[in-house]
């Protein structure tokens, strides 16, 4: 017999990641345009509405409220439901309130509707776990640490953009502009699968082996001999669990860090 763990290090890294990297990585780049083009399009809409200083910063605020919220919401959804969905709700979610911003009359729509995009991009950190849970091996840690690199790329093409659509063409097409990357990798989101170790906590073994054959003749390695067995679990993890004795301080350091 195998585990998920044993087959992965077998598998090793290879074609089939290199590709789900740069899906993923893509991710990151459509979320940084999203969060970074308030910066760009905030002295627009003080000029066009005459807002004040605490409204501008209010829309940004609002944002990152819609973020935090809804990344506790999706978290919980996608560990019942799966990465793959939650990740492609988001993108659908994000896209669709994003657009619809870019027809906003008034202030309040705008912020509303910001806020719900925000809501979208927090689902995408969903990608980023499925992709750090299907690739972790030994051999893969360098280029996970590269894929940092998308979320910069996409801060800068925004603002890129920004000096050449926001003189021309104005704001409101900068944002349509803005949600082109996330509605394209919504039509290659088949190629990424659902990750093997969460088929696997929720008892789908059949679906956890498919995942990891695919993967193997992607990377033109055979799977290791046997059949896939995991330990059986009483229980998955939850919230609590981040207040045991055990992980409180490592979980009160990584919400002071964040």
């Amino acid at each position: 017999t195998f585990t998920v763990e044993e087959a992965v290090e077998t598998i090793g890294f290879g074609r089939f990641h290199i590709v789900l990297i740069l899906i993923m990585g893509s991710t990151g780049v459509a979320e940084a345009m999203e969060i970074m083009l308030i910066a760009v399009v905030s002295p627009l809409i003080r000029c066009e509405w005459q807002l004040q200083d605490w409204q501008v910063a209010l829309v940004t605020t609002m944002v990152f409220f819609g973020y935090m919220v809804f990344s506790i919401v999706l978290g919980l959804l996608a560990d019942t439901y799966g990465r793959w969905k939650i990740l492609l709700l988001s993108f659908l979610w994000a896209a669709y309130f994003s657009l619809l911003t870019s027809f906003a009359q008034s202030y309040i729509w705008f912020v509303f509707l910001r806020a719900m995009v925000g809501g979208g991009v927090a689902g995408h950190t969903q990608g980023e776990e499925n992709k750090q849970i299907i690739v972790v091996c030994s051999c893969s840690n360098s280029f996970l640490s590269l894929g940092k690199v998308f979320w910069l790329a996409g801060s800068l093409l925004i603002i890129g953009l920004a000096s050449v659509v926001n003189p021309t063409i104005g704001w409101r097409w900068l944002i349509r502009i803005a949600s082109i990357p996330g509605i394209l990798l919504i039509l290659v989101f088949k190629f990424i699968p659902e990750s093997a170790r969460y088929n696997v906590s929720t008892g789908n073994m059949g679906a956890a082996l498919a995942t990891l054959q695919r993967i193997a003749k992607i990377n033109g390695v055979a799977m290791p001999e046997g059949e896939l067995r995991e330990p059986t679990r009483e229980r998955r993890g939850r919230f609590k669990d981040l207040m045991h004795p055990k992980y409180l301080r490592t979980t009160l350091q990584i919400w002071i860090i964040w």
